[in-house]
């Protein structure tokens, strides 16, 4: 007996030959697809000559293995974006000064600490420690906040040795300690980094900071 080919099948047939002729369709479409048409086709298949499930199988397999690529070709695109916008946007940082709390480098040029003291200090002391918190010096700045360049004397005027440096304020009232914070200073970038956890910036002198404890940012001051 033969089974006449219903217009269904035909349409079925055309377009399964057309999907193993370019495997971009499978790409393009989804699983959903996928199994709507094997479900037309099994539905209307010829009894006396049924597909064989090694059939079944292979045309699963050669969905799921272009799927997987569609998908692998989706993320590879998406993750070169964000490289390219995030190293992009690493560039923006070189050259750039910024101020953190942390040691920074200091060697000829002064650096820049920003000072906010507790406003109702009547005495403000300044205390520079080494990049491990061993306090080298203290002096009395007077009250006040802003901006001051620190050209790193001792109290005989001798210029510190070129290294790491960190800074403090205590607040003082009437004799009597109120307030106690560390101090930004600004550093220059010279390099920027991917890292766990964000952008990793490293300053002059090989210290390093991510762009979260990142205070101020601004351009270098002109020689």
């Amino acid at each position: 007996m033969v089974v006449p080919v219903s217009a269904n099948t035909t349409a079925v047939t055309a377009a399964t030959r057309s999907g193993a002729a370019d495997q971009s369709a499978f790409a393009n479409g989804d699983f959903e697809t996928f199994l709507r048409m094997l479900t037309a086709q099994l539905k209307n298949q010829d009894p006396l000559n049924p597909m064989q499930g090694s059939d079944f199988a292979v045309q699963l397999a050669t969905f799921s293995g272009v799927e997987q690529q569609a998908q692998t070709n989706t993320l590879l695109r998406d993750l070169a974006q964000q490289m390219s916008g995030g190293l992009g946007q690493l560039g923006n940082w070189l050259g750039q000064e910024v101020r953190v709390t942390g040691p920074v480098w200091f060697s000829e040029r002064p650096l820049t600490l920003d000072l906010s003291p507790d406003p109702r200090a009547d005495s403000v002391q300044l205390v520079t420690m080494t990049s491990s918190g061993r306090e080298l010096m203290r002096e009395e700045i007077g009250a006040g906040e802003g901006q001051v360049d620190w050209f790193g004397r001792d109290a005989l005027g001798e210029k510190f040795p070129d290294g790491m440096y960190k800074f403090k304020i205590e607040s003082w009232q009437n004799g009597e300690k109120i307030g106690e914070s560390d101090v930004g200073v600004y550093s220059k970038v010279v390099e920027a980094e991917l890292a766990r956890g964000g952008v990793q910036l490293v300053l002059e002198g090989g210290a390093t900071t991510m762009t979260d404890d990142v205070e101020a940012v601004r351009q270098p001051p002109a020689n």
